[in-house]
């Protein structure tokens, strides 16, 4: 079985951290993407097809590499995310990680996205050989809005990167004076993007209303933060002294930003997956999170939920969680153990092996 995938999203956070993961486990025999991208990930990979247009719209499906791709001779093409080639005729597996575009059509940027999104749904269900979820959620979403079969969705969880672990204090302490971090104050940490969906203005809110919060500290880690002012809210809040934007940080000192943190918060409406809430619990950090979409899937019954509509609920669960123990250390440790990489990989090889099967 020759099996193939589209990485050009291989530095993206999110679906990139799913790709570099596959990369290492399922060992693809032909890779679409960036050349130069892919080979610093992997100097070893062999059959690359240069395929670097960006995504969504006409522009990737006019120039899809549909002839070097039918000479390779590939069983079956791996898709991880929505935007499947329209006019591709060989079997077909796509990884559908949320609906968010459906669900929250008001957060898009242009009326026509929803048609766009819509579309490549529909077409997924119609066309692909099996559709992978991150969560039941997802599932559960497709099936709502689509006429598709229940059988034709398999739902495979994704996981956390080894390198998301307890840290010593030693290790870490670097951190306070990099981002110039109080030593004195607990730390509350948002890692993510400012899309409408994530909710931020409500967290932002939240943590002015928290009984307490002159002793923290909330820290916004991500590439909406690179060198972004203090935003109206913050200011609105009169909390821009209390929050601390870091910008785009390289993976180690993610790993150590969530050890050095109190409480990792994410107030997300809608969450696919919400890889976030599993790096933290692997790095010994407790949880807040939305009750909502994927995330009591990921969390369990180790973290800390809230209503992510409610400002007073957000407030008042972040307070606790950061003055009482939410799970033991051998709960979290159990509940994480589900979630691995090789597991999943060997799920969506299984998957492939199904498909191939049945050609």
């Amino acid at each position: 079985m020759k099996l193939a995938i589209d990485a050009r999203m291989i530095n993206k956070s999110g679906i990139g951290t799913c790709i570099r993961q596959w990369l290492q486990y399922i060992h693809y025999d032909i890779i679409l993407g960036n050349k130069e991208e892919l080979e610093k990930f992997d100097s070893n990979l062999k059959h690359i097809i240069p395929f670097d247009t960006g995504i969504y719209g006409y522009k990737e499906q006019i120039s899809f590499p549909y002839r070097k791709l039918s000479l390779a001779k590939p069983d079956i093409l791996h898709i991880p995310h929505c935007n499947i080639p329209l006019l591709y005729r060989g079997k077909l597996i796509v990884t559908v990680h949320d609906l968010t575009h459906l669900i929250y059509p008001e957060f898009l940027p242009i009326k026509l996205a929803k048609f766009y999104f819509k579309f490549m749904f529909w077409f997924i269900c119609k066309r692909a050989d099996r559709i992978i979820t991150d969560s039941q959620n997802t599932k559960n979403d497709l099936l709502r809005f689509f006429n598709v079969s229940s059988n034709k969705i398999s739902v495979v969880p994704l996981a956390y990167g080894e390198e998301f672990n307890k840290k010593s204090k030693e290790e870490i302490s670097y951190l306070y004076k990099k981002f110039s971090i109080p030593e004195d104050k607990k730390i509350l940490l948002y890692v993510g993007n400012f899309l409408p969906h994530k909710n931020l203005s409500r967290l932002l809110e939240a943590f002015s209303e928290m009984k307490g919060k002159e002793d923290c500290r909330l820290i916004l880690v991500g590439k909406a933060f690179e060198g972004r002012s203090k935003s109206n809210e913050e200011i609105k809040f009169g909390i821009e002294q209390l929050t601390i934007h870091t910008g785009i940080v390289d993976q180690e000192d993610l790993v150590h930003l969530y050890n050095l943190a109190d409480l990792f918060v994410l107030p997300s409406l809608y969450e696919g997956f919400g890889l976030p809430v599993l790096e933290a619990l692997a790095c010994g950090t407790p949880v807040a999170c939305s009750n909502t979409s994927s995330l009591p899937e990921v969390g369990g019954d180790v973290v800390n939920y809230f209503d992510p509509m409610s400002i007073k609920d957000m407030a008042n669960t972040l307070y606790e969680s950061l003055n009482k123990e939410t799970a033991s250390k051998e709960a979290i440790k159990e509940w994480i153990q589900q979630f691995s990489w090789e597991k999943t990989s060997q799920q969506i090889l299984n998957i492939a092996q199904d498909v191939f099967k049945k050609s």
